[in-house]
């Protein structure tokens, strides 16, 4: 039996540490205000390793110093800065944008903050490629050419669900760097005349696309098939499987029958499922004005489909509001179907604001429709 590892003891901060954490901490008690705003940590070796936000910066970052070394996170994550700078924003939701921007931009090793909304949800991920995959992943990751479709609760449903509509249309469920192969595609290679553990194929659930059994063309078709399903537009995956649920009960096979039921109203709960995404994307959809300490530091965002297409201090005159309409026109030209679509850079986004007008719904007064 192999010997347990001993946890090794957390050792006290040294001198040199101790400090620089109350240097640290006279300049965050000379300067900082209570005022919304992001805040930076960064090593002696240059490295940001933490980003946050708060919508009052003073209390916030003065907590960190009453943290206890080494049960509370803050106290450790000090105990590597060399400085500790700040950013004053005009509110806690640009606060809380710009903090986003910069865990994407810098990637800071302690920040796990741009995945805790993530965790709760899931999406459906259509990957790319000669031939495209649909499966369920937890988050964008650092995936960010792929489409993705969300976000959405219930995982494992989420699963069953997309798990039928691959097997009625017959599109791959291997992994993605599986080799791909068709005979209208030379320049993929010559196709394996065998596929190692590959079941689906076998049993006429996959069209085999590892082996160049079916024309690129005739794979992509059954995607695209696939996709309009989810966006409502057609019901071809439900017909063989009503098919053989009617042939199960004709024959009086309930037991089959009931199974082939399950699959059909799984996927008739995907779609509904997208019929109400479409909508609450949508309804992400305005002009936002937030007030400021002062007329000078009131702003405006431009929002489509939960996504801040552009920020800027709210118009005082009449040239000012005359641009903003102008880019309000320019925010609606783009023809932008309502679909489920959200591109894998703007996933974490669409979260963000949508948890923002959950947790607050009276914020929902200071918006207007955009047209």
């Amino acid at each position: 039996m192999p010997a347990r590892r001993r946890r090794r003891r957390p050792v006290a901060p040294t001198p040199t540490e101790l400090a620089r954490i109350e240097a640290m901490r006279a300049v965050v008690k000379a300067e900082a205000r209570e005022e919304p705003g992001v805040y930076r940590m960064t090593s002696p070796e240059g490295e940001v390793i933490y980003v946050g936000k708060s919508k009052s910066l003073r209390t916030r970052l003065l907590s960190y110093f009453r943290a206890q070394y080494p049960r509370d996170k803050g106290a450790r994550i000090l105990r590597q800065a060399a400085t500790l700078v700040w950013d004053p924003l005009p509110s806690e939701f640009d606060a809380l944008l710009r903090e986003l921007q910069l865990i994407k931009q810098l990637r800071p090793r302690y920040n796990v903050a741009m995945k805790r909304d993530a965790r709760a949800y899931a999406f459906v991920r259509l990957s790319q490629g000669p031939a495209p995959r649909l499966h369920i992943v937890r988050s964008a990751g650092l995936d960010e050419s792929a489409t993705y479709y969300g976000p959405f609760r219930g995982a494992y449903q989420l699963e069953e669900a997309v798990r039928a509509l691959n097997d009625v249309l017959g599109l791959r469920d291997c992994a993605l760097g599986t080799p791909m192969f068709f005979p209208d595609r030379p320049d993929l290679g010559p196709a394996r005349t065998r596929t190692p553990g590959c079941i689906r194929h076998e049993i006429g659930k996959c069209l085999g696309p590892c082996i160049g059994a079916a024309p690129e063309t005739a794979y992509l078709t059954q995607v695209q098939t696939a996709l309009a399903f989810l966006e409502g537009e057609t019901e071809t995956p439900l017909t063989p499987l009503r098919d053989e649920m009617a042939r199960a009960s004709e024959a009086l096979d309930f037991e089959r029958a009931g199974l082939w039921r399950d699959k059909v109203r799984s996927l008739e709960a995907l779609r509904e499922q997208f019929a109400r995404l479409r909508f609450a994307l949508e309804s992400l959809s305005f002009v936002y004005r937030i007030p400021g300490a002062s007329p000078e530091t009131d702003r405006t965002y431009v929002i489509r489909r939960g996504r801040v297409r552009h920020a800027c201090a709210t118009p005082r005159t009449a040239r000012e509001r005359g641009a903003l309409t102008q880019r309000i026109r320019e925010v609606l030209t783009p023809d932008e179907s309502e679909r489920t679509t959200v591109p894998g850079h703007e996933v974490d986004e669409v979260l963000l604001v949508a948890a923002w007008f959950k947790r607050n719904p009276k914020e929902l007064k200071r918006t207007k429709p955009l047209a």
